[in-house]
């Protein structure tokens, strides 16, 4: 593993969506060179970075082709959907790969992680079971009970998640999991459902030679597996905070590495569970970008590259509101971003995709306030005033 000594670094982003542009972004104030790497043309984070590639990142080969052509420094994945195999092979040549090779294997597959986690650290999860047929999916739902969460072992953004609450609606669950699979798995997981006060993301960010931090919890509401809205600081007790800081330690060293982690846990009102973690920026920390000092792509971009941070500085109540297409579009153009913008301590992010389909996430609606349920409603307010119509 490698820190940088000197800058610029060559930077491969493997996945450039909106939070690959992000930290494109980021990488670039300071100089770097990124290559921005994706499965189609003109991916948001393709329009901020220095060069892009169009591949399949399930194929070793096409990996194999713009490695060797691009010769990177760093590897940065930010999807799951790689053949993540070949990420050993490029790290063994001297190639770092964030957060390590193993650690992205590990965690580009639910089960991996959730083995990781409950079997062998020994920390607390929802039950769960695994089916790779719709007769073993009912079979584990019925030992778990009703209701509980199917999903895919990989996919992006929640996509693919379901409730199951009675033994008639596992056939639906199975399919809509399946369809919503990314890569070639055909392995769903089920869990017992948790009746959970709150769902934090608890960022965590993993250096090289400094102490593992922690931004402060974000709050976050999903809706069909996928993140709506999100907030900072989440309404958490300090044992509760310190218990959550203590478990994202002891998975994240397991993993080892270095980058910014988002660890997911469901708060109840006695216990702190551990649930889901990403090895990088989280769509639920994009409310970072109005709510510190340094947002979650400033920071992976730090700790990637040996950079110190020596303060992350909370600055107040702040929320994100999605900004969601109702409707497949094949050009996409927006309208009401100057009545959004009107309102004091309000940004927004537009993502750039070329496409829109029912549901897919085109932006964000930022937002600081006096408290956090104000500056919740101020940013689903801007969210709502945009309209997305084909352009």
């Amino acid at each position: 593993m490698m820190k940088a000594t000197k800058l610029p670094q060559k930077l491969m982003l493997l996945g450039s969506g909106e939070l690959g542009k992000e930290f494109v972004i980021a990488a670039q104030r300071l100089g770097n060179y990124v290559i921005a790497v994706d499965r189609y043309a003109n991916a948001p984070a393709m329009q901020v970075a220095d060069c892009c590639e169009v591949i399949s990142m399930l194929s070793a080969d096409d990996l194999e082709a713009v490695v060797t052509k691009h010769q990177p420094d760093f590897i940065i994945p930010e999807i799951e959907a790689i053949r993540t195999e070949k990420l050993l092979e490029f790290e063994a040549r001297g190639i770092t790969v964030i957060p390590t090779a193993a650690a992205t294997n590990y965690t580009m597959n639910r089960d991996r992680i959730r083995e990781l986690a409950h079997a062998q650290l020994g920390i607390r999860t929802a039950k769960y079971g695994y089916a790779v047929t719709l007769a073993e999916l009912i079979a584990v739902s019925d030992k778990i009970g009703f209701p509980n969460v199917v999903k895919p072992v990989m996919s992006s953004s929640g996509k693919g998640q379901s409730v199951v609450g009675t033994k008639e609606e596992v056939e639906k669950a199975w399919n809509y999991a399946i369809a919503n699979s990314r890569g070639d798995s055909q392995k769903v997981i089920v869990e017992e459902f948790i009746n959970f006060e709150i769902e934090i993301t608890l960022l965590t960010i993993k250096q090289w030679d400094s102490p593992t931090i922690f931004c402060s919890p974000i709050g976050h509401r999903q809706e069909r597996g996928d993140y709506q809205e999100s907030w900072q600081p989440a309404n958490l007790d300090e044992d509760k905070i310190i218990e959550a800081q203590n478990i994202a330690k002891k998975v994240t060293d397991a993993l080892g590495g270095a980058g910014i982690f988002g660890v997911e846990f469901f708060i109840t009102k006695d216990e702190v569970i551990f649930s889901e973690l990403s090895p990088r920026p989280h769509d639920t920390g994009m409310v970072t970008l109005i709510s510190q000092n340094f947002n979650e792509f400033e920071l992976h971009l730090r700790a990637i590259l040996g950079l110190p941070i020596p303060k992350i500085e909370q600055l107040g109540a702040s929320a994100s509101a999605v900004i969601l297409a109702s409707e497949k579009l094949d050009a996409v153009a927006f309208t009401g971003v100057a009545a959004a913008l009107a309102e004091p301590d309000v940004d927004i992010r537009l993502f750039g995709k070329p496409t829109a389909h029912p549901y897919r996430r085109m932006g964000v609606a930022l937002a600081k306030a006096e408290n956090v349920q104000a500056a919740r409603e101020k940013a689903t307010a801007a969210a709502s005033k945009i309209q997305i119509i084909s352009q």
